[in-house]
């Protein structure tokens, strides 16, 4: 017997999160193999059977938990908390700059600039001479 989920509308939860994902039906369409016609029925469909429901998941980049849970509410709650928790502090002008590169790469650049340096040091020192 297969398990059919009807929490709120699973179609309108696949639309949102196509939306926040930034794909259009016709960019789903082309992951899931069909129209973009098609993703406009499942964006309108109630139900879906666990195994549609784990390749529509997939192809958004979620699990199917995730899309079966989705609370348009929660992302909302959790974008609004990041951002009051993320150490920016705008209204006074102190504003902090954080660097997301990871430290490896960071020395990867310096090096490779450093080495660039001392190429450039050597040929003008053979021009000199």
């Amino acid at each position: 017997m297969e398990n059919y989920t009807n929490t709120l509308h699973i179609g309108r939860k696949i639309e949102k999160v196509r939306h926040l994902r930034g794909l259009t039906q016709s960019e789903m369409g082309d992951l899931l193999g069909i129209t973009k016609q098609a993703v406009s029925k499942i964006e309108q469909t109630e139900k879906f059977d666990d195994a549609r429901l784990n390749e529509i998941a997939s192809a958004l980049g979620v699990t199917v938990e995730g899309l079966k849970k989705f609370n348009e509410e929660a992302v909302f709650n959790n974008t609004n908390h990041f951002h009051e928790n993320c150490g920016v502090k705008t209204s006074t002008g102190n504003i902090h700059t954080f660097n997301n590169f990871p430290i490896e790469e960071v020395m990867n650049l310096f090096e490779k600039l450093i080495e660039k340096e001392r190429e450039r040091f050597e040929s003008l020192k053979k021009e000199k001479e």
